[in-house]
């Protein structure tokens, strides 16, 4: 379940970058690695293979802070709307 839980969260993110970068592709081109969360969130909607946990979990640790991090600071910087 846990698992499950964590997939369907880099769904909701993949689909929310990927919006991003319709909307405002300058913004989106400041977020690191967003083609490749784009790109795990249709391998996991889509199931074009069979999703490699390994994958998942170092995405989760590895990755998914820095994504953070950057994010943080693009909406800082963008201030108050």
């Amino acid at each position: 379940m846990r698992r499950r839980a964590v997939e369907r969260e880099f769904e909701i993110i993949g689909e929310a970058l990927g919006r991003l970068r319709r909307i405002d592709p300058e913004v989106a081109a400041q977020v690191p690695g967003l083609k490749d969360a784009v790109g795990l969130r249709n391998v996991l909607i889509h199931g074009y293979a069979e999703v490699v946990d390994a994958r998942v979990y170092d995405t989760a640790n590895l990755d998914l802070p820095l994504l953070v991090e950057a994010l943080t600071a693009l909406i800082a910087d963008a201030g108050e709307p």
